[in-house]
């Protein structure tokens, strides 16, 4: 067998592997895998600003695409407690990332040496495995099982952490008869499936609950196959959006207290089976379990085992991979098909359809300062269905989950459990790596902007373009509206009178930050629009500026300083701040045309 260094091993595993898109900071301590990095030649690395950005872009690269797997690097001590964060929002989701970070000498580590911390420790919470390499034979074997890891059951992220003196260390390594080990993932039974579909048909109203399990099982067509082969309507949670396609006819609408549709929640109501695949039954999906599960059956199917029951007990449950049980299902949906023994669900479909035309929000708005609605009404008209949208918290994100519109999976890509501001810049630098030549558009409020805008040297550096829509209002405007409830509007305010800011149109002053001028200070291109007629225009204007430099561009919306987004604290208590719409040119973006009000 050939010696080499411990380096030199991981980087032929991680090229045997398939996972080649690398984002970090070097440093002493991580500088002999960057050398290794450097001699193989087969890792294309992304410089970042911040080590949290660097997280957070290989994070966004492993959700842009099936099978991806994005790697981040960084040196000892801090390096890895700025990894932590991304590490959160890849766990929270199920999102596979190998993390690599630099460590002091194995014999330096309980003397408190510079920058040694036990970065095992505080990463094993939010990991499948957190490991500090002791020993020099063992890197081979440790990152073998990272990848299992990573991919077998829920997903989910590593970290290896490298002392100096193990990566330096020679061994013997063959990376010919190098093998990745088996991926187990549980699959559901035929008895499971047949009971699933005999609770099922034995229904008048049902629904399907279609979460993240299904976009990470790469199972969205065979989804959609069952939707159709049992006419039934489906309700995709933020991290299954785009599972099934917004502008198809079983498309029900997402439910919840913030990011939902008002047809959705009605029709959520109304049903009396539900069957979750792959998703969490998360707090803000559910409101209270009393009044969400009140007159239901539920069935859960979950690729975890200890998800099933861990909200509430459903009436049957299945450990399967989603794409699994979907296939399992489809089995036995197809032989009951054709054997003539499924119920017809086409009124209540059609129902479900007849209240996408009823029950809409208001987004055709004229007021300068704009309200926020009529953003993503021109957002909708400027970017089509091959769009990839990303985004992490606030209320930019919860109004652009009512009103914006997914046609595919991976095409909204969130950072839904953990929420972290700043996450949306860097996540959608990984998102171009993962999505090259692809119509990336990401969507931020003003602080989560604020948050890592250094990433934005990292799009013009490394020539990676995408469109940054900024919904800026000067608040923490969540915060804000959720201090509404103690009658308070304290410290969540960002506007100041700009000192360096001269010449700004009336609208635009006293917003604070000038987020034109730092963004082409970072080597990108920006765009204020204050007139809601001229977004149109702006966001053509972004484009070709993007095919021209090859670098992000910044559309800054200059928003109403207070608007209230609709939310509430039961499915059927959601407060509607603007008025609904009440004629198809209230909603004029909206999938299914207007057709009434009422309920």
């Amino acid at each position: 067998m050939a010696k080499m260094r411990t380096v030199d091993a991981i980087v032929a595993i991680l090229t045997k592997e398939g996972a080649t898109e690398a984002f970090g900071l070097p440093g002493a301590a991580i500088n002999p895998l960057y050398s290794a990095m450097k001699a193989h030649g087969g890792i294309r690395h992304t410089l970042a600003r911040h080590v949290e950005g660097a997280s957070h872009m290989a994070d966004g690269y492993s959700r842009a695409k099936a099978g991806n797997i994005g790697i981040c690097l960084g040196t000892s001590g801090p390096a890895g407690t700025d990894m932590i964060t991304g590490l959160y929002a890849a766990q929270a989701d199920s999102i596979p990332m190998l993390c690599f970070t630099g460590q002091a000498p194995v014999a330096k580590l309980h003397k408190e040496d510079f920058q040694a911390v036990d970065i095992e420790s505080i990463a094993k919470p939010l990991t499948k495995m957190a490991m500090t390499i002791l020993e020099p034979g063992q890197v081979p074997g440790a990152v073998q099982k990272a990848f299992q890891l990573m991919r077998s059951g829920r997903p989910g992220p590593v970290l290896l952490d490298l002392p100096f003196d193990v990566q330096m260390a020679q061994i013997e390594f063959d990376v010919d008869v190098y093998e990745p080990l088996p991926v187990e993932k549980p699959r559901a039974t035929r008895k499971q499936a047949e009971k699933a579909l005999d609770m099922l048909t034995a229904s008048e109203r049902p629904l399907i609950v279609a979460g993240g399990g299904i976009i990470n099982a790469d199972a969205s067509a065979q989804l959609v196959e069952l939707a159709e082969l049992l006419d039934v309507p489906v309700v995709p949670t933020l991290m299954g959006w785009g599972a099934i396609p917004d502008d198809h006819p079983l498309m029900a609408g997402m439910v919840g207290l913030q990011t939902s549709h008002r047809y959705g929640n009605a029709t959520f109501l109304e049903s009396d089976f539900v069957i979750g695949i792959g998703n969490r039954w998360a707090n803000r999906h559910t409101g209270s379990i009393e009044k969400y599960t009140a007159g239901r059956t539920f069935v859960h199917v979950d690729i975890e085992p200890t998800q099933i029951g861990r909200v509430f007990s459903p009436d049957f449950g299945i450990v399967s991979d989603a794409g699994a049980a979907l296939e399992a299902l489809l089995e036995v949906a197809r032989e009951r098909k054709a054997a003539g023994a499924l119920p017809d669900y086409s009124a209540w479909a059609e129902s479900t359809r007849a209240r996408r035309g009823r029950l809409q929000r208001k987004t055709h708005f004229e007021n300068v300062p704009m309200k926020p609605q009529r953003v993503y009404e021109e957002m909708n008209r400027a970017f089509g269905p091959e769009t990839t949208y990303v985004s992490t918290i606030g209320l930019s994100q919860i109004a652009g989950a009512q009103m914006l519109h997914v046609f595919g999976p991976r095409k909204w890509i969130n950072a839904g459990q953990a929420g972290p501001l700043g996450w949306t810049g860097p996540a959608a630098l990984g998102v171009v790596r993962g999505k090259p030549g692809e119509t990336v558009v990401a969507l931020s409020g003003d602080y989560d902007f604020q948050f890592m805008i250094e990433e934005l040297a990292v799009g013009a550096q490394f020539q990676l373009p995408y469109i940054h829509v900024v919904v800026n209002n000067s608040y923490l405007g969540l915060i804000r509206q959720s201090q509404r409830g103690f009658e308070m509007d304290y410290h969540v305010s960002l506007a100041f009178e700009n000192v360096n800011s001269t010449g700004l149109s009336e609208t635009a002053q006293g917003y604070g930050v000038d987020h034109v001028k730092v963004a082409e200070g970072l080597g990108c291109k920006a765009i204020r629009v204050e007139h809601p007629d001229d977004l149109g225009p702006a966001f053509e204007k972004a484009r070709a500026l993007m095919a021209e430099y090859r670098v992000p561009v910044v559309v800054e919306a200059i928003l109403e300083r207070v608007t209230n987004i609709s939310m509430g604290t039961e499915l059927d208590n959601v407060t509607e701040f603007e008025g609904i719409a009440e004629r198809p040119e209230d909603a004029p973006t909206a999938i299914v045309a207007l057709t009434g009000t009422g309920a």
